[in-house]
């Protein structure tokens, strides 16, 4: 398990994967899963390996099990499109019915989803609070509220020894906290881009989890 962030008076745990665990509410955060990308894009013609769900979800299953998460929160864009759900393949719709049956599970809509999940077991909501964090799909800029929330897909990019690295990450001001895309397929915009401070705040900083730490990186004007 990587290293413990300290957020709105909480320690939160990242993940190398992507995800965020409270421990002490047994809750595994994610965003932007975007299931069913690749169906979705065949069905306009472009051809992607058809395994992202599949992929995704036996990411999931591993953060689960490693943290020992009781409780999943899904910030919104679970599916790539609306109709993502009624396109799971059967060994995707099978693990995910599992896993909402098995975990008390949270669907957050987004802007390429809407409710639709919820046929596949779970509660749907635009938003929650929990403990005076609210949680949400896209940060509203100038609230004030601590916050955690996808939406973006921050990534890291940095030049080291001459080469150039990349790297998903969490971006983090004092009151909100932006998850990476943890979907197989999901790109990703650098958290030097100007959207982040103008939407986040300063002083903003980019946590990059691995299983032996957790790597701070200021992020500069």
């Amino acid at each position: 398990m990587s290293v413990a962030l300290s957020f709105a008076g909480e320690t939160f745990v990242p993940q190398p994967c992507g995800a965020l665990f409270w421990p002490a509410r047994g809750t595994l955060l994610l965003a932007d899963l975007h299931l069913e990308k690749a169906s979705f894009y065949g069905v306009h013609g472009q051809f992607l390996p058809p395994y992202d769900s599949i992929d995704t979800l036996t990411c999931l299953i591993d953060a689960v099990e490693a943290t020992g998460a009781t409780r999943v929160v899904c910030l919104g864009d679970s599916f790539h499109d609306t109709g993502g759900a009624a396109r799971l393949p059967d060994g995707a719709l099978a693990a995910l019915r599992r896993l909402t049956h098995d975990l008390d599970w949270l669907w957050l809509t987004g802007n390429h989803d809407d409710g639709s999940a919820g046929v596949l077991g779970g509660r749907v909501a635009v938003e929650a609070s929990v403990a005076g964090i609210a949680l949400r799909h896209e940060a509203v800029a100038g609230d004030p509220t601590p916050e955690i929330s996808g939406h973006f897909h921050p990534k890291l990019r940095l030049t080291l020894r001459g080469r150039r690295v990349v790297r998903r990450c969490f971006a983090c001001t004092p009151t909100k906290l932006v998850l990476p895309a943890y979907g197989a397929l999901t790109g990703g915009l650098d958290v030097a881009d100007p959207v982040f401070a103008r939407t986040l705040g300063r002083p903003l900083a980019a946590f990059v989890a691995t299983p032996e730490r957790l790597l701070r990186f200021p992020v500069s004007a």
